[in-house]
């Protein structure tokens, strides 16, 4: 059965979401705001800040807050054995012009990743003006499809054109015409760099395209039904760029001018919401539990209250099935990368954990996003990766909680209130104060009047002062202030 997709573009002056829908169901959701751009596929002319011969690389300058870093490994090969076999410190030198590109985000504390191999991305090509080879596509997997494709290019291509492509998937339905037509288009826009590059060092050479026209060039294909914009200035500009370099996608754009918030009418606001919990439901009544850490993601599968088929074995393969199929979507939908580990329930039998791991890729192909899964471990793990090249969706919209410090957990008021008859007892035999008064939230002090009250009476009668206690409401449970009077 054909997969219906329509995408969805929600503009207002401050940020631009785009929401891809299949079959009904969000499966992704890519936020731009107007204050912060991403940086990736950008080209600038920077500056080596600091070479680092210790890591094996650079800090280079390319105008931001932050330096961005480049490793040896990204470092172009200009020599049949490569530069990345040489050291960087005769490669690069501080102070030295260099041509780079923004392969990730800045994310967290970290800088942006740069390469010095530079490539620009048009619909059906991405041009590489360093190389002189044609690859294709891994999702093209036919080699006669591979063989014919690399042919029909070459004879496409003008003879003075030196530089390399690598045939975008797309490219298998595209006319002669259109590839050409894409093949001018970059020859024009790198062109238009090298004059920029020549003229103005430590500068922004080329930006990628906005989130509305990367819609027409990376996310449309042919499965896709159409694409509505609630915004009469945002359609008309992606009208304008798909009818130039996207025909076959431009006919799709239609304006939505319903009263109903399009991202209410599809239900993509509660699939965000959901996005950002811990916690994801599935229909047969088990759960996942993701928790997202700086070095790697890990997704718990858990049975929950189902309960069904003819043994428990077969409840625990039917909610591992399940599992496998919300779990890729949630990748997609929360834009997780890097490590991911998988903990499906265990299972007994080789057949079912082939079938679900199986059935996992499967649900993982129609993501646009690089990746590779591994089989189960001896513990029983699934490990993969998914390229990470932008912040996820919970980084985009989140920040770490001003109360727990992104611990996730909070000290309890009885944790509280015995930190704060240590630190009153320390006080005491520093200061000779004619009464103690301990500001706290309203939990710890309720506390102190109910089960605690005796321990506070005792250091009280000990120290020979009193104490009195007042709420502040403005604390949370784990502030307290405790004023000498």
């Amino acid at each position: 059965m054909a997969v219906t997709e329509e995408i969805l573009v929600n503009v207002t002056p401050q940020e631009m979401r785009v929401a891809v829908v299949e079959q009904g169901v969000t499966q992704e959701v890519h936020i731009e705001r107007a204050s912060s751009r991403g940086l990736v596929s950008n080209i600038y002319m920077g500056r080596v800040s600091r070479v680092l011969p210790g890591m094996q690389s650079a800090f280079i300058d390319i105008g931001g807050e932050r330096t961005a870093f480049l490793h040896v490994a990204d470092i172009r090969s200009g020599h049949e054995n490569g530069d990345s076999e040489r050291p960087i410190e005769r490669l690069l030198s501080d102070g030295q012009s260099l041509l780079v590109q923004v392969v990730k985000d800045p994310i967290g504390t970290k800088g942006a990743r740069l390469s010095t191999q530079i490539s620009i991305a048009g619909r059906f090509l991405v041009y590489l003006p360093q190389e002189s080879h044609i690859g294709i596509s891994q999702r093209i997997e036919d080699e006669e499809e591979r063989a014919h494709l690399r042919e029909k290019l070459r004879q496409l291509l003008p003879p003075e054109d030196k530089g390399g492509y690598i045939i975008r998937t797309v490219a298998e339905t595209a006319s002669d015409r259109e590839l050409k037509s894409d093949v001018e288009y970059l020859r024009r826009l790198w062109s238009g760099i090298g004059d920029h590059a020549a003229a103005a060092p430590l500068t922004l050479l080329y930006r990628d395209l906005n989130l509305g026209l990367r819609v027409l060039r990376d996310f449309a294909h042919e499965e896709t039904a159409r694409i509505l914009v609630d915004s009469r200035e945002t359609c008309r500009m992606m009208l304008e760029f798909g009818q130039d370099f996207t025909p076959n996608v431009a006919e799709r754009v239609e304006h939505y001018n319903g009263e109903r918030s399009l991202f209410d009418l599809y239900g993509v606001e509660d699939e965000i919401e959901k996005a950002l919990a811990r916690r994801v439901e599935l229909k047969s009544g088990g759960y996942l539990v993701i928790d997202q850490t700086e070095a790697l993601t890990t997704i718990d599968v858990n049975t929950g209250g189902f309960v069904t088929g003819r043994s428990f074995d077969d409840t625990i393969f039917k909610t591992n099935l399940e599992a496998a199929q919300v779990i890729a979507r949630q990748l997609r939908l929360r834009n997780i990368g890097g490590i991911v580990i998988v903990d499906f329930i265990d299972m007994d039998t080789e057949e079912h954990r082939n079938a679900v791991l199986n059935e996992f890729r499967k649900s993982l192909a129609r993501d646009r996003t690089h990746m590779t899964v591994n089989g189960f471990t001896g513990l029983g793990l699934v490990e993969m990766t998914r390229k990470r090249t932008r912040e996820s969706l919970a980084q985009v919209l989140c920040e770490p909680c001003a109360v727990c410090e992104g611990r996730a957990r909070l000290k309890t008021a009885q944790t509280v209130c015995y930190a704060i008859l240590r630190d009153l007892a320390r006080e005491a035999r520093q200061f000779n104060a004619r009464e103690y008064r301990i500001l706290a939230s309203q939990p710890v002090i309720d506390l102190f009047l109910d089960e605690e009250a005796q321990g506070l009476a005792m250091l009280s009668d000990s120290i020979g002062k009193p104490v009195s206690l007042q709420v502040e409401t403005a604390y949370n449970q784990e502030q307290y202030d405790i004023v000498l009077m």
